[in-house]
């Protein structure tokens, strides 16, 4: 393997060249290879300066990922910068691409920053449930003002080289291409102009004065929901404005020790590789996706516009088929207003949003016009019948090998693809709503799904910069199986005593972003209560059915979008328990004899995790899930479930298969029927084995 690092001289300039493709990630070679060629440039006499750089698309862009959880491996990254900056002749660093993490501590470690004007930078750290340990929670402060250090750190952001430049981080802006270039020339400058080395540890901090700590602690707490790293983060960089430099360093030194061995970097460095992970699945391997850069969206409603709106945005041309006129000129408003909405949020630029309207975006009302589509996505009512119809339609008019996909979130893909006569094209992509916003795709693939089609639907989630997981085929698939068996256990928590608000209370405390009773009010109760409706003939006589938010639904009491549902919705007012919950569960629990008992809060998450874990290891037991990590992958992205815990699967292993086993044990005195422990659950308890075990 050639040397990551090499130094080059062009008359007294020593050119020290990083070389680690793709992203020249600061690995335990290249960290030697620097400190090696910086020592040998700061000691040869023919040399008086110093340039940093890197070859490739980016500058150092993080840590190298291979080497997380392994022993640390000197020079440290700290040690390393701390000798880049003490080094006794000018140290120019060139920037462009990003310089993420450790690399932009790397270049702040050097005496000069030029950049390319395309470049950007961060101290993205937190979240990994760390905080950046190489000095860049001290030197950041003391080269741009406190306040704006403090939110680039605690929340993970990005800025562009010229707001780099702007604040003080980049001394120097090039609007040219080529990053060793703009630093022989900043440096061969510097030289003339006599400069030398000029470290930022011998700033004071900036701006001190505008900034209140108490106040940005209050606000970095609730922004952070839970996740130490952002205070912890900020607690360093407060300490670059009340200690000294080497007193700021050991601070930041032990603060990053603290959650480097904390559950929550555990939990956060497993949410990152399981994300990388999803996408490796074996029936793919080496199989040639289908083209995705022609697509069909039937169903022009909030489902079928976001999914239009997100193809749109990743570049691929999307014709939108709507019943008739009125509906489909309903349709284009929406995707017109989502697209609106990409440009206000500067995601998307007004000559490109004006360009697709133009060129790559049609509505119609013929299925005729999907002739040409390489991919159509099923986006309408969630009907077994319905849905037949469309795939029958579909297949009469999409060319040979076209994609035929749904967007259903429960029914049978093997009888929808019955529909047509090429079972092998047909597959599901199940998008979440609002499908332009939402990162999760669950990729379902039925019996005679070809893998190529499969292929292609990872390569369509990869273009649309989703996170696809491959699910098999059951009521539910993934996300929706396990969530209908919690529902259900929160329904029995509910009727065991617990009010639905102290569910919701619980849950948000242990990190949901919302409780499940009120996100059921925000996707609508009618949903959930015609998805339970459509499931009464095969329910199991022996299951305690709850009907409580069916009573809801039969007084019109929808959620959000009536105003009234487990909670009462006014205009600018802050969402209140609705009391009629309370009469009609105290009702229901008289109605089947149940006394009703105080719960407290530990229970609830207890009965709510045990319900969700056990139902999961029934996904990875069944194959519906490849590995207990894509069902994390699935909740973290399409649910709710707080990252900083990892997913159900790692919070499991961290809290011990055996408790949660015990648990359901416990539970079953109480219901029988819903409380079955899963079989891997049992098996892995009896082999003393965890999830983690069967990621591979």
């Amino acid at each position: 393997m050639e040397d990551p690092v090499t130094i080059t001289r062009e008359a007294n300039i020593a050119i020290v060249e990083v070389n680690n493709p793709p992203v020249n990630a600061a690995s335990h070679a290249v960290r030697l290879g620097l400190q090696l060629n910086v020592k040998e440039a700061e000691a040869d006499p023919a040399v008086e300066a110093i340039l940093i750089c890197c070859a490739g698309r980016t500058f150092i862009a993080g840590a190298d990922i291979k080497e997380f959880g392994k022993p640390p491996q000197d020079p440290s990254l700290p040690d390393l910068v701390n000798q880049i900056e003490a080094c006794t002749k000018p140290v120019v660093v060139a920037i462009h691409g990003t310089a993420l993490g450790g690399g932009l501590e790397v270049a702040m470690g050097g005496h000069y920053r030029v950049a390319l004007a395309s470049a950007k930078m961060g101290l993205p750290e937190v979240n990994l449930g760390i905080l950046p340990g190489a000095g860049g929670t001290q030197r950041l402060p003391r080269l741009i003002p406190v306040a704006k250090a403090a939110e680039l750190i605690t929340s993970a952001g990005m800025i562009s080289a010229k707001e780099g430049h702007e604040l003080g981080l980049i001394d120097r802006l090039d609007e040219g291409d080529d990053p060793r270039a703009a630093g022989l020339a900043y440096a061969k400058d510097l030289l003339a102009e006599g400069a030398g080395p000029r470290r930022t540890s011998d700033n004071e901090a900036k701006d001190t004065d505008a900034v209140d700590f108490d106040a940005l602690r209050t606000k970095v707490k609730k922004s952070a929901r839970g996740i130490m790293a952002p205070v912890k983060a900020l607690e360093a960089v407060e300490g670059a404005t009340t200690m000294p430099f080497a007193e700021g360093l050991k601070n930041e030194r032990a603060l990053f020790t603290e959650l480097l061995e904390s559950d929550q970097r555990a939990a956060l460095i497993h949410a990152f590789f399981a994300e990388r992970s999803v996408a490796k699945v074996k029936e793919i391997e080496g199989v040639a996706p289908r083209p995705t850069d022609k697509i069909g969206v039937v169903g022009g409603g909030t489902m079928g516009a976001g999914i239009a709106t997100s193809a749109l945005l990743a570049g691929i041309d999307v014709t939108l088929a709507e019943r008739d006129d009125d509906a489909a000129a309903k349709a284009r408003a929406t995707v017109e207003k989502n697209l609106a909405g990409a440009v206000k949020r500067g995601k998307l630029a007004q000559a490109k949003h004006d360009a697709i309207l133009e060129n790559a975006f049609r509505i119609t009302t013929d299925y005729a016009d999907f002739g040409d589509r390489d991919l159509v996505i099923e986006a309408v009512f969630e009907s077994m019948e319905v849905k037949r119809e469309v795939f029958g339609q579909l297949d009469a008019v999409c060319k040979p090998g076209a994609v035929l996909a749904t967007n259903t979130s429960y029914l049978d893909i093997n009888e929808i693809a019955a529909a047509t006569k090429r079972p092998g094209d047909v597959l599901g992509l199940h998008f979440f709503s609002p499908a332009h916003v939402m990162k999760l795709l669950e990729v379902v693939v039925a019996d005679q799904t070809d893998p190529a089609v499969t292929a292609t639907g990872f390569a369509l989630g990869k273009k649309m910069k989703k996170i696809a997981v491959r699910a098999g085929v059951c009521d539910g698939f993934i996300g929706n199986r396990i969530l209908s068996h919690y529902q259900k256990a929160n329904f029995a928590t509910v009727l065991a005593g617990a009010s639905p608000f102290d569910v919701d209370r619980a849950l948000t405390n242990f990190g949901l972003a919302m409780g499940p009773f009120a996100v059921s009010d925000l996707a609508g109760l009618d949903i959930g209560w015609a998805n339970r409706k459509r499931l009464a003939e095969t329910r199991d006589p022996r299951e305690t059915y709850a009907a409580f938010a069916d009573k809801l639904c039969e007084q019109g009491n929808f959620g959000r979008k009536t105003g009234k549902g487990f909670y009462i919705y006014e205009e600018g007012e802050k969402p209140v328990p609705n009391p009629e919950v309370e009469e009609i569960v105290a009702a229901e629990r008289a109605e089947k004899g149940i006394t009703p008992r105080t719960i407290s809060d530990e229970e609830i998450v207890d009965r709510y995790m045990a319900a969700m874990i056990n139902e999961a290891a029934r996904v990875v037991g069944d194959g519906i899930a490849q590995r207990p990590s894509d069902v994390d992958v699935v909740l973290l992205n399409g649910y709710g479930f707080p990252r900083w815990r990892g997913g159900p699967m790692h919070y499991a292993d961290t809290v011990g298969l055996a408790k949660v086993l015990n648990d359901i044990g416990v539970l079953q005195k109480e219901d029988d029927f819903l409380w079955q422990p899963a079989p891997l659950l049992k098996q892995l308890v009896e082999e003393d084995r965890n999830f983690a075990s069967l990621n591979g």
